[in-house]
Formats: structure tokens, C-alpha cells, sequence
């Protein structure tokens, strides 16, 4: 499935635009980055997202998380 259909796919569900839901997402996935135990476990299993930046954007959080489903 292409990230177009998974995010128009929620958005219908939830009544929402697109642009709603990536902005939504980003925001939940800058929360967690910056607001993580000082455990260290938390920091590594964010390590190992592939993202360009620091905090993964919503499209890189769902490959990974996808691929990480099909394994």
C-alpha cells in the first residue's frame, strides 16, 4: 500500500484531512523524541528509525515501522 492510501485511508476513518493527520503524527512522534526516559532504552529503539534528521517524519516512522511488521 502506498503512504497516499494509509494517509488518505486515516484520514477518512477519522474524519480528518491528510494534512491533519501527518501534522498530528509529527507532532506525536516530536513529543516522543523529546520528552524520552533517562533510561537509554527509550534512546536506543529511537536509534534505530533510519531517519535524515533527528526525529523521523511520519512517512519514515511508517516504513520503518512496516517493515519492522513484516519481519
Amino acid at each position: 500500500m502506498s503512504m497516499r492510501k494509509i494517509y488518505r485511508k486515516v484520514a477518512r476513518k477519522h474524519g480528518v484531512s491528510v494534512k491533519e493527520v501527518k501534522e498530528e503524527m509529527q507532532k506525536a512522534l516530536d513529543y516522543a523524541y523529546t520528552n524520552t526516559p533517562d533510561d537509554g532504552v527509550t534512546e536506543a529503539y529511537q536509534k534505530q528509525v533510519p531517519s535524515k534528521g533527528e526525529i523521523p517524519t511520519p512517512d519514515e516512522f511508517i516504513r520503518y515501522a512496516a517493515n519492522k511488521i513484516k519481519k
